[in-house]
């Protein structure tokens, strides 16, 4: 992350602040927290710290339920974003370990079965001979460039 780059899952928001940039009561915030929908980070103290992303919630939550959807509901549909959130998180985690590990290995090959059961090495760029050699694993590029 760049030194501009703004963190924002950093606990840094006390709940008056929160509850201003959500234009909520620090109540409902605490009820909130109390109902698991929107659950901050706490001081060792024990004092709640809100992210920004916290605040989006806020917002969100007040806006569905402004909109008629149901407490529950609501706290579904904030644990499947989080969900969303962490996957994505971890997709490009994934993605950037694997194009660190191709950086790393430029002259990764490919194998194959042959036709008596041997493992056949191919080269960078050489075909399978259908009739005769299998393809056990070959790796993919995760941005859709064939090699």
């Amino acid at each position: 992350m760049s030194d501009r780059e703004i963190d924002e899952d950093a606990p840094i928001f006390a709940i008056a602040v929160a509850a201003e940039l959500s234009n909520m009561h620090p109540q409902t915030l605490r009820q909130y927290d109390r109902l698991g929908l929107v659950v901050p980070a706490r001081t060792q103290g024990g004092s709640r710290r809100y992210s920004s992303r916290h605040v989006a919630q806020l917002r969100e939550v007040a806006r569905l339920s402004g909109e008629g959807m149901s407490l529950p509901a609501i706290a579904r549909l904030l644990d499947l974003e989080q969900r969303v959130h962490e996957l994505s998180r971890r997709v490009s985690e994934l993605e950037r370990q694997l194009v660190a590990e191709r950086q790393a290995r430029p002259g990764a090959r490919v194998f194959a079965a042959g036709a008596t059961g041997s493992v056949v090495t191919l080269r960078h760029g050489a075909r399978v001979r259908r009739a005769t050699d299998v393809v056990l694993w070959r790796p993919r590029d995760p941005f859709g460039r064939d090699d």
